[in-house]
């Protein structure tokens, strides 16, 4: 009789983590060109096979559109190699002669590594290059949803890694998909770090697990139109953001909040981009589709287009709708028009001033996705100013929209695809996520002054039993060292550790 699938789960994780650390050992054993040479081939064989592997995500999740999906596994390959190719991870990364510091990058290990059905294929290459990078093994949980295109992808990634002498095992993937081969996964003690992007429920799961983690919450990004914004070009950013894959990324605008004195022409504007303000009974339709009984969003409307939305709900819309729009005045975790939703649906508040909409973006903000991300389109920098400094992001974009701008695409934040929220939002980090948040740092610091000397600059006295020559002047010209002296000393020490 053979064994559940929960246990075979179990134990091809634990296999696939045991192949892992073996790997990374011999992996962690190569210079930084060895290391370069197959970050560079893994991104190139994600380039060839990105319209392909964008297809397959499409057909199996029923998410997106296939041509964003493309730029998406663009982004995830080719466009995070240029942006990391010429950092130093491996051995000796920076050093300090005059300060007699030296930094070595060390590998974390093994990463586990989570993978969302909204972004599969993208997110497999994009954690895995930049796990690579800095020289770690990485072993892949794919969402149920999405298994096959992430399978491949794996399975693309690791035939250009075994061809570019990369040691067999170093990226793994559970094929056995259960929440119990997760949680194993998440919970081994040979993990040095998780990267986890998804839902609430398994970014708490990463933290929970006891090991290292590195989560992303829900985005909820309101987007504030100022009045002194060029308003097509705004609006234009907006729905082009809106659009992209149809939502799906989590950068992604969900609210509009703008002024009274420049409502008109902005309603006008949404209405000539292909906007639809939805009236209120249509608005109350589409809100009973958007949540489950449970509070969470009903999977049936991610990455689907604004027409299908109004299909599925059972309202009528103009042809050619590009995004649903919702007006409304209060904010709540029962108000589904101020949570994440990721598809072209926006809900849209009218504020008197610039402070009015401040503090309802922080309320949104604060309703759900806190840490996260919003944008605002204005010509004012003091007023841009003012948001920079109280909204509880990690990420303001200017001018530009939010999906593309939050990734990296359209700004030159880091291009990432695991997007830190910060403490605020329940993370370790409010970075873009980069090669560097997966190495630790091992810091050679020599000496350049003695005990004596630390005393005597800040006056402080000798103890009575310490004896007499310690403090004294001859003890500390006796152990004085010029800066040239302290210097040279130290290019020497680092010299020789640099072998």
């Amino acid at each position: 009789m053979g064994l559940d699938m929960d246990l075979q789960s179990i134990q091809e994780v634990r296999d696939l983590i045991r192949d892992a650390k073996k790997a990374q050992e011999v992996f962690g054993t190569f210079d930084q060109q060895r290391v370069d040479q197959i970050v560079k081939a893994i991104s190139e064989a994600c380039v060839a096979n990105a319209e392909r592997l964008a297809k397959m995500a499409v057909e199996e999740t029923g998410f997106g559109v296939w041509q964003d999906k493309v730029l998406k596994n663009l982004l995830g390959s080719t466009i995070t190699y240029e942006s990391i190719k010429d950092m130093k991870t491996i051995g000796v990364i920076h050093e300090d002669g005059a300060k007699g510091i030296m930094e070595v990058g060390v590998p974390m290990g093994v990463i586990a590594a989570l993978i969302p059905s909204t972004n599969p294929t993208s997110t497999v290459m994009y954690k895995t290059l930049i796990a690579l990078k800095a020289g770690n093994a990485i072993v892949i949980s794919p969402h149920p949803g999405a298994k096959n295109c992430i399978l491949e992808t794996v399975s693309v990634i690791q035939e250009a890694a075994r061809k570019a002498g990369a040691p067999e095992g170093l990226v793994g993937v559970i094929r056995l998909t259960t929440m119990e081969a997760t949680d194993a996964l998440l919970k081994d003690p040979n993990i040095g770090v998780i990267l986890a992007t998804g839902g609430e429920a398994m970014v708490h799961a990463a933290y929970s697990s006891g090991n290292p983690a590195i989560g992303v919450g829900p985005g909820n990004g309101p987007s504030f139109i100022e009045r002194t914004a060029n308003i097509p070009e705004a609006v234009r950013r907006i729905f082009d953001s809106k659009t992209f894959d149809n939502g799906t990324i989590c950068a992604s605008e969900q609210s509009i909040v703008t002024e009274k004195c420049i409502e008109a022409q902005v309603v006008e504007e949404v209405r000539r981009q292909g906007g639809y303000f939805m009236d209120t009974a249509q608005s109350e339709k589409v809100a009973r589709f958007i949540l489950r009984d449970n509070g969470t969003m009903n999977p049936k409307i991610v990455g689907k287009s604004a027409q299908a939305i109004a299909d599925m709900a059972g309202i009528q819309i103009p042809a050619g709708t590009r995004v649903l729009l919702s007006r409304q005045t209060e904010v709540s975790k029962k108000n589904p028009y101020t949570r994440e939703k990721l598809c072209p649906l926006l809900a849209f508040f009218v504020e008197e001033g610039w402070q009015e909409a401040c503090e309802r973006s922080i309320q949104i903000l604060q309703n759900e996705g806190a840490g996260h991300t919003m944008t605002i389109h204005s010509q004012d920098t003091d007023v841009i100013r003012e948001f920079a400094l109280k909204k509880p992001v990690s990420r303001l974009l200017v001018n530009t929209p939010g999906a593309l701008g939050g990734v990296g695409g359209t700004t030159n934040l880091a291009p990432a695809l695991t997007l830190g929220c910060g403490a605020v939002g329940g993370s370790a980090t409010s970075d873009n996520i980069t090669p560097m948040n997966l190495i630790n740092i091992r810091r050679v610091a020599c000496g350049v002054t003695e005990l004596s000397d630390i005393r005597k600059k800040y006056n402080v006295p000798v103890p009575e039993q310490t004896p007499c020559c310690y403090g004294t002047e001859s003890a500390g010209q006796a152990s004085g060292l010029t800066a040239e002296d302290v210097e040279a000393i130290t290019r020497a020490v680092l010299a020789k550790l640099r072998g």
